[in-house]
């Protein structure tokens, strides 16, 4: 999988790319991340991608020329799977959207920063748009590498255990059980008699139970769902 980020700000993406299971999935070859500077594109030589919003109003916006340009340059490179926006008011991104893009094809995503990307963008390009929460940040970038890591570790070969992934919370609307390591008794604090039993079948329904009442307590919506 190839994933290309456009932003004004590369400079954000530098470390979460870099290091743990992101350069892992780089290094095997499993997937690979070019970041764009958007002013490559700009429209005059100081740079510029963005303007004052028609009809006023305070903040600026991403201006049409840069981004399709760049779009379509790179879209000559490569056919895109899905171009994804990173906006609030997008499609509320979770573990399910996760597993169809990590088995889809080659992704772009494109950060907004000030007010917003014109809308033409969104109405001509973008096919996906997506929102990580119910919040404003400064700039798409955060919500980029936030997804990528969403999606890329879940590139079969990615993890060591790929068995892992399958029992990560929300994977199938339940949260995680508990989980414990050694010592079996710290300060007095045992590690449930079930897990050291060896009894595999136990041990499953123990921990379908458990995640069944941490997300009753924790995330009942999820049942609902």
């Amino acid at each position: 999988m190839h994933i290309d980020i456009l932003t004004v700000l590369p400079e954000l993406l530098e470390s979460p790319f870099a290091h743990s299971m992101m350069k892992r999935a780089q290094d095997k070859g499993l997937l690979s991340i070019s970041v764009h500077q958007l002013r490559k594109w700009a429209v005059n030589e100081y740079g510029q991608v963005d303007d004052y919003q028609y009809g006023g109003g305070a903040g600026m916006v991403m201006m049409c020329e840069p981004l399709a340009k760049a779009i379509e340059e790179l879209s000559q490179q490569r056919t895109y799977d899905q171009i994804i926006f990173l906006t609030p008011d997008g499609k509320r991104f979770d573990q399910p959207m996760a597993n169809r893009l990590s088995l889809g094809g080659d992704l772009l995503m494109i950060c907004g920063h000030y007010k917003g990307i014109d809308q033409r963008i969104r109405d001509q390009y973008v096919t996906l748009e997506i929102s990580i929460g119910d919040f404003v940040l400064s700039g798409g970038e955060i919500p980029a590498a936030l997804i990528v890591d969403a999606i890329g570790r879940l590139i079969p070969g990615v993890l060591n255990d790929e068995t892992s992934a399958l029992t990560d919370s929300f994977q199938d609307n339940l949260l995680a059980p508990p989980v414990y390591t050694r010592p079996d008794d710290f300060r007095g604090w045992k590690v449930p008699d079930v897990l050291m039993s060896g009894n595999h079948r136990l041990i499953e329904e123990w921990r379908h139970e458990q995640s069944l009442q941490r997300t009753q307590e924790r995330r009942p919506d999820l049942l609902d769902s």
